[in-house]
């Protein structure tokens, strides 16, 4: 990775301002969780509880542990979205037939419908926030923000290894 200059200091007016990139990034984030969550609430779902459904359908994580890696969030918040879920009928612990210790996460038949339905939200709504942008700039920002990825995760684990 170059190095290029810092284009921030430790001063508030650096870090305060609508030129700081995490709080962009954080703002953006927000708003498009928002709009989402707008329209899934007639699901009955919100986006502590959608994440987990897609995650299970589409990507095979099944049990808690998964989800909570997944997630970035405790046990006890993945937990608590799971009784949330099964709940509502989205959801169904099982206990694994090779390890009793293991509980699998099983969608039901409305867990299914509502993953179905969640996928295209997602994708009118980031749709939404990049209407104007050409192929190229989307293309861009796509990149930009890889970079900015891969530039923490690389930051993280050498911060982690010097602990």
């Amino acid at each position: 990775m170059p190095d290029s200059q810092p284009f921030y200091s430790s001063d508030p007016g650096d870090l305060g301002t609508d030129q700081n990139v995490g709080l962009l990034i954080r703002q953006l984030h927000t708003l498009i969780h928002q709009v989402i969550n707008l329209k899934t609430c007639p699901l009955g779902l919100t986006s502590h509880q959608w994440r987990p459904l897609l995650l299970i359908r589409h990507k095979g994580i099944d049990t808690p542990a998964g989800l909570a890696r997944s997630l970035c969030i405790d046990a006890g918040a993945v937990t608590r979205a799971l009784d949330r879920l099964e709940a509502k009928g989205f959801v169904q612990r099982e206990r694994d037939s090779d390890d009793r210790r293991v509980v699998k996460i099983v969608l039901t038949e409305a867990g299914l419908a509502a993953t179905s339905q969640i996928l295209p939200i997602i994708a009118d709504t980031l749709n939404l926030y990049l209407q104007g942008f050409s192929d190229d700039e989307f293309r861009m920002l796509v990149s930009l923000l890889r970079r900015m990825i891969a530039n923490g995760e690389h930051h993280l684990q050498n911060y982690a290894k010097e602990q």
